[in-house]
């Protein structure tokens, strides 16, 4: 009879991305304010566009991140 167990490894694997995408959520939103601040400056678009492109990655790594610490919970 086989037990319902947590996959310790595939668990941290998506812990793992979590955390990394709490400081892409923190981070994106903070290179935007620094872009709006001052849209006269020659980096308002490199700014822009990578902190639409890091709040668009984080966004990703969450769903990414909680699927991976579901299926370490429900295995396929």
């Amino acid at each position: 009879m086989e037990e319902n167990r947590t996959d310790k490894t595939v668990l941290f694997k998506g812990i793992k991305i979590l955390i990394f995408s709490v400081l892409t959520l923190f981070m994106g939103p903070i290179l935007l304010s620094f872009a709006y601040s001052k849209p006269e400056s020659p980096y308002y678009y490199p700014l822009l566009i990578i902190g639409c492109a890091v709040c668009a990655m984080a966004v990703f790594m969450v769903f990414k991140g909680l699927k991976t610490i579901m299926d370490s919970m429900f295995k396929k």
